[in-house]
């Protein structure tokens, strides 16, 4: 019997004991053909509301905790961190323009420009807003380039795309193929992003290693329980897109790391006009950063 024939237990035994891999029947042709399929599976979605264990590892030292997050098209982003006693550590807010954080630790109330560092703050990884949305939803950021220049290869169990950019940058993104689809026209493979490369003149600015990818459905609507507003629908349509239940950001040359592990996670959450922003708490020192990426 042909290893085709005895899928799916064959194929699993075999790469579980001899390391073997396969290949998709049909190949993308090019790059953007690849990377239109993974927008493709994103298109559905909006934004993802979950809750999320958050393990931070910097020359600082480590924080872990549970953070309850928005990230919304194209570049809002809202985290509350909550210590494992349940004590909230902050929270950071940026709608892609003011960026705005509550150390409730250093009773410090950071607020500037929503640049890549000062998102950074949190995150330790300058992944500049619209990218760190793309990832947090499970789709690799694309850096802008010429339609000519991406190239593309089997590798192993995965598509590398590798993109040269301007001002010396480049990335490198890995592209899973849904173990259902490997024997599917190339136009109907659905794909999962497992990794993202970001460099500058040939040093790293950012890794991101995403697994675990299940597909999850829309948010319900919001109800106000004492029926005095109208309920808040969701942000966008259905979508049972999968989303990836790991995350790991990298910076190789400071070594900070950090890690989501969603718990939950639902697409296109009601929003309300204050998600992205927060007020002042009482009793906090102001505190203005600005940074240039």
């Amino acid at each position: 019997m042909t290893l085709r024939g005895k899928q799916p237990v064959g194929l699993a035994l075999c790469l579980a004991l001899a390391g073997c891999t396969q290949t998709p029947d049909s190949l993308f042709p090019t790059a953007d053909d690849a990377l239109a399929r993974m927008h493709a599976g994103y298109a559905c979605s909006v934004g993802v509301q979950g809750e999320a264990k958050v393990d931070l590892v910097t020359k600082k030292g480590r924080v872990k905790g549970d953070v309850f997050l928005f990230a919304i098209n194209p570049q809002a982003v809202r985290f509350d961190v909550v210590s494992p006693f349940g004590a909230t550590i902050f929270t950071l807010t940026s709608d892609g323009k003011d960026f705005k954080l509550a150390d409730l630790e250093q009773k410090t109330f950071f607020y500037g420009p929503a640049t890549a560092c000062n998102l950074a703050r949190f995150t330790q990884v300058p992944v500049p807003g619209h990218a760190l949305v793309s990832l947090l939803r499970g789709e690799a950021p694309v850096l802008v380039h010429d339609r000519a220049a991406p190239q593309i290869a089997w590798d192993g169990d995965h598509y590398k795309l590798t993109i040269p950019s301007k001002n010396e940058a480049s990335e490198e993104i890995h592209l899973q193929v849904h173990p259902d689809d490997f024997h599917k026209p190339w136009q109907k493979q659905r794909v999962r992003v497992s990794h993202v490369r970001v460099a500058q003149g040939g040093e790293d600015l950012y890794l991101a290693d995403l697994s675990g990818h299940e597909p999850t459905k829309t948010a319900p609507a919001r109800v106000d329980e004492d029926g005095m507003d109208e309920p808040v629908p969701p942000s966008g349509p259905a979508c049972e897109a999968e989303y990836p239940k790991k995350i790991r950001f990298r910076v190789s040359e400071t070594r900070d790391d950090v890690v989501f592990e969603y718990k939950e996670a639902k697409w296109n959450p009601p929003l309300l006009p204050e998600t992205f922003t927060q007020p002042v708490p009482g009793g906090m020192r102001k505190q203005l950063v600005t940074c240039k990426d």
